[in-house]
């Protein structure tokens, strides 16, 4: 999963880069409201973490102007100002969260975690294919109860899949939700990553879909999650 995270501390940027990749996500980080109306015009994030108080332009202008272009990705604003009213102009420009600072960085993953739930149609905290089973809290997987050794990368891709089980899925959606922006894409890397997955799942978990992509599905006789 693709996030951008919208902050000009620096401390704090660095700080949530490094809870979030911990996490399992990919990042890309903006610090002022020019680049990130951009970024998040131009690129396919899961979710935002967005700043107000940014330099050049406000986070709730920003986010207006992502509206008014139709981009709707889940943004969760993260901001210093605990007024009501600025509450209240956040969600109404656009926001689906809200998170005071200080706050915990738990809390911010966990909320993080419930808004990509939402917006792939998923309401329990665990996701679950048949058999495999993984827990974006603790960024581990199963299958039948046998816990999956994962690399990083792989721990995505099954991520991502899992979020949007049994839809067809190209290689060129993959390599955008799998890498931050400065990572070197290569698309025929999926195909290495399908190919371990593979291995550790069931070669039948991961369906081709010949010119098309590929489809996470159960295996014969197992319930889909």
């Amino acid at each position: 999963m693709r996030i951008l995270l919208v902050e000009d501390e620096p401390d704090l940027s660095r700080q949530l880069k490094l809870a979030l990749a911990d996490a399992g996500y990919a990042v890309d980080h903006a610090a002022d409201g020019e680049e990130a109306q951009f970024l998040g015009e131009t690129e396919p994030y899961d979710a935002v973490v967005l700043d107000l108080g940014l330099p050049k332009v406000d986070g709730v202008s920003v986010l207006e102007r992502w509206r008014r272009g139709n981009v709707a990705t889940p943004v969760l604003i993260l901001t210093a100002r605990g007024d009501w009213s600025d509450k209240v102009a956040g969600f109404d420009a656009g926001a689906d969260d809200y998170l005071t600072k200080p706050f915990h960085t738990e809390e911010l993953l966990a909320r993080l975690r419930a808004l990509l739930r939402r917006s792939a149609g998923h309401a329990a905290p665990s996701l679950t294919c048949g058999g495999l089973r993984l827990d974006p809290r603790a960024a581990r997987a199963s299958v039948n109860g046998e816990p999956l050794r994962l690399t990083s990368l792989e721990y995505r891709l099954l991520h991502y899949m899992m979020m949007h089980q049994g839809r067809v899925i190209g290689r060129t959606e993959l390599v955008e939700h799998l890498y931050d922006q400065d990572f070197d894409r290569d698309s025929n890397t999926i195909e290495v990553f399908i190919g371990r997955l593979r291995k550790k799942l069931g070669a039948d978990r991961i369906e081709t879909v010949r010119g098309l992509g590929y489809r996470l599905i159960p295996l014969e006789g197992e319930t889909a999650g």
